[in-house]
């Protein structure tokens, strides 16, 4: 068996070549000129913000990230789609590699010989029977002169890469969507809230107007009834609007329940308060975002899979070398399988060319060829589109932050008037009627604007997420 243990001792050194390494970038390829500074801001030079969960100024929303990555479905299937492709650049690679088989054989086989004049033949039959056993083992080689199948693992290599990248964007976004969900519930307690709130008061001037009506003061105040029904009516849109605030309330609930990987059940989870933005927004250099965020490094690692899996089909023309070597024994007794004087053996090469394949090779290179294109377009609007997150962010930041002043001194303004507008109708001082229609109004001109400026907080921290995961932010939930 010594051919065996030669053969068997080629194919460590044969398997140390098959390593391939990660195909280059080809980011330079996609031909997209990058400003260098971002055209909306010029602000927050500094850089991205690395832990941007941490910095979102609520304590809570750390530990609803955490859950978030470690429970949420999209990350399992993100995950499981990674393992999938880690495991193509195996089976690459296994293409090549040696293969070796073993095979036994055990064989018993009974002849008849008929019409041999034979002594002792009776009818003229002589029956004979056999045995046969083998043990061989058998290995197979096609070498890649052309670098065909590197070509093929190179391109498995990327698009693992590319899973990588997308696993990577799948726990920004779940991370985002997990802050924007717990904003929403946020602002949906603090809705509710507010709607309790203007029932109350508005509850208070019902009775108020009520208790004028009961009292006769209807003789000075001629449109007392009609102002009655208007408070009414007011008190009962205020409970309507409550209750599709808690509906509301109840729908962003669950749907952060769903992203932590929980069963939606609709815990309200009160206590906690919008936070207030305070830092400065981070905004980095352009040419940054080409190596920050993981979906424009999958999208470049598709186009480098695509160029790979070109080269793969254009060296399919060029004829391929195949070694193969087989060493075993036969013989009629078991026993003598491993006994070396029954060894048999075979070495041999075969060298196939394509000549005639009926325009296949060519269709797969212009197959290729298509889907390479296709990948460099996918990849320069993945980058356009970045870039244009960025830029819708940070202008919307600053538009959002000059409307949230704004707000806030509306709702300022409007809660001293209807302060005013109270005094002035407690104290009965003018016309009476005209006091209780401006308390009506100014109540309302409150309730509004308590509301607005409590969505454009919202809205801000928002905006804050959206442009840090346009900026390829990094977070940390630990």
């Amino acid at each position: 068996m010594r051919r065996l243990s030669l053969l068997l001792l080629l194919i460590p050194p044969a398997l140390t070549g098959c390593k391939v390494a990660s195909p280059a970038s080809r980011m330079g390829e996609a031909g997209l000129a990058v400003p260098s500074l971002w055209s909306a801001t010029r602000e927050a030079r500094a850089g991205v913000d690395d832990d941007w969960v941490a910095h979102m100024g609520s304590a809570q929303l750390k530990v609803l990230v955490a859950e978030a990555l470690a429970y949420n479905p999209d990350l399992k299937i993100a995950a499981a789609r990674v393992d999938q492709a880690r495991t193509l650049v195996k089976s690459a690679l296994g293409v090549m590699r040696p293969s070796l088989e073993a095979e036994s054989t055990g064989d018993r086989a009974q002849r008849n010989f008929v019409g041999f004049p034979l002594p002792g033949a009776g009818n003229g039959v002589i029956t004979t029977q056999s045995e046969q056993f083998g043990l061989n083992f058998t290995a197979n080689w096609e070498l890649d002169v052309w670098g065909r199948y590197r070509a093929g693992a190179g391109a498995a290599v990327a698009n693992a890469q590319s899973a990588e990248q997308d696993a990577r964007a799948a726990r920004a976004a779940i991370a985002a969507q997990t802050a924007r969900a717990w904003f929403a519930l946020l602002e949906a307690n603090e809705q509710v809230d507010l709607a309790v709130d203007a029932i109350r008061i508005l509850e208070q001037t019902e009775d108020s107007l009520l208790q004028n009506f009961r009292t006769g003061a209807g003789a000075e105040m001629p449109n007392l009834s009609a102002q009655l029904r208007l408070a009414r009516s007011d008190v009962a849109a205020a409970r309507a609007a409550r209750a599709q605030r808690e509906e509301a309330q109840g729908q962003a609930a669950r749907a952060l329940e769903i992203l932590l990987g929980r069963y939606p059940r609709g815990d309200r989870r009160r206590g906690e308060r919008l936070p207030v933005l305070t830092a400065t927004p981070p905004a980095g250099l352009p040419s940054e975002l080409l190596l920050r965020r993981p979906d424009i490094l999958a999208a470049e690692r598709r186009f480098a899979t695509q160029g790979m899996r070109q080269k793969e089909a254009r060296r399919a023309v060029w004829p391929s070398l195949k070694l193969t070597a087989s060493a075993g024994a036969s013989s009629s007794a078991l026993r003598d399988v491993l006994n070396s004087d029954f060894g048999i053996w075979s070495l041999g090469a075969r060298v196939f060319e394509p000549i005639l394949s009926g325009g296949r090779i060519q269709a797969e290179i212009t197959k290729r060829n298509a889907e390479e294109a296709e990948a460099l377009a996918a990849l320069q609007k993945t980058v356009l589109a970045a870039f244009g997150e960025v830029e819708n962010a940070l202008e919307a930041g600053q538009h959002l932050r000059i409307r949230e002043d704004a707000l806030a001194e509306a709702t300022r303004l409007a809660s001293e008037a209807d302060a005013a507008a109270r005094e002035v109708f407690r104290g009965g001082a003018g016309d009476g009627g005209a006091a209780a229609l401006t308390v009506l109004a100014s109540q309302q001109r409150v309730v509004q604007s308590r509301s607005a400026l409590a969505t454009i907080r919202r809205l801000r921290l928002d905006n804050r997420v959206a442009l840090h995961l346009a900026l390829g932010g990094d977070f940390s939930a630990h």
